[in-house]
């Protein structure tokens, strides 16, 4: 993860260049200076946190410079390949969209879909007390 760390922390800088250039050439404009130096802090916290998870975690073999192909074979993830939640999940987010431009009505249904799709794919293996 040092590859990943090290291009947010050091991307930090550069938008802190390209925004005080983009203010002083646009007069200080408002929403776009504001914008970059949201920006900036974003690189910054998510080049933070890969810091401190890189930390807490064993290093990848990617990590390793002499790392060979076969180190990173095995399992990577659980995954659901039948799944259709993520695509109640997009149907969910364009009726939301759609309620931004039609009405507030529509976009409420879409916010209530979406519940429902995100909980159904969080909890799609869930083999607790209450699944059924």
């Amino acid at each position: 993860m040092k590859i990943e760390t090290n291009l947010f922390l050091w991307l930090s800088p550069f938008f802190l260049l390209v925004t005080a250039v983009y203010a002083l050439m646009s007069d200080f404009e408002p929403v776009g200076s504001v914008c970059l130096l949201l920006l900036v802090g974003l690189s910054a916290m998510i080049g933070a946190y890969l810091r401190v998870t890189a930390r807490q975690m064993d290093a990848r073999p990617e990590d390793d410079p002499h790392g060979e192909i076969e180190q990173g074979a095995g399992d990577q993830g659980i995954f659901a390949p039948w799944s259709w939640w993520p695509l109640v999940l997009a149907f969910a987010a364009s009726i939301c969209f759609l309620g931004l431009a039609v009405g507030w009505w529509i976009f409420y249904i879409g916010a209530a879909v979406s519940v429902i799709a995100l909980v159904g794919w969080v909890f799609e293996f869930s083999r607790g007390q209450h699944a059924h």
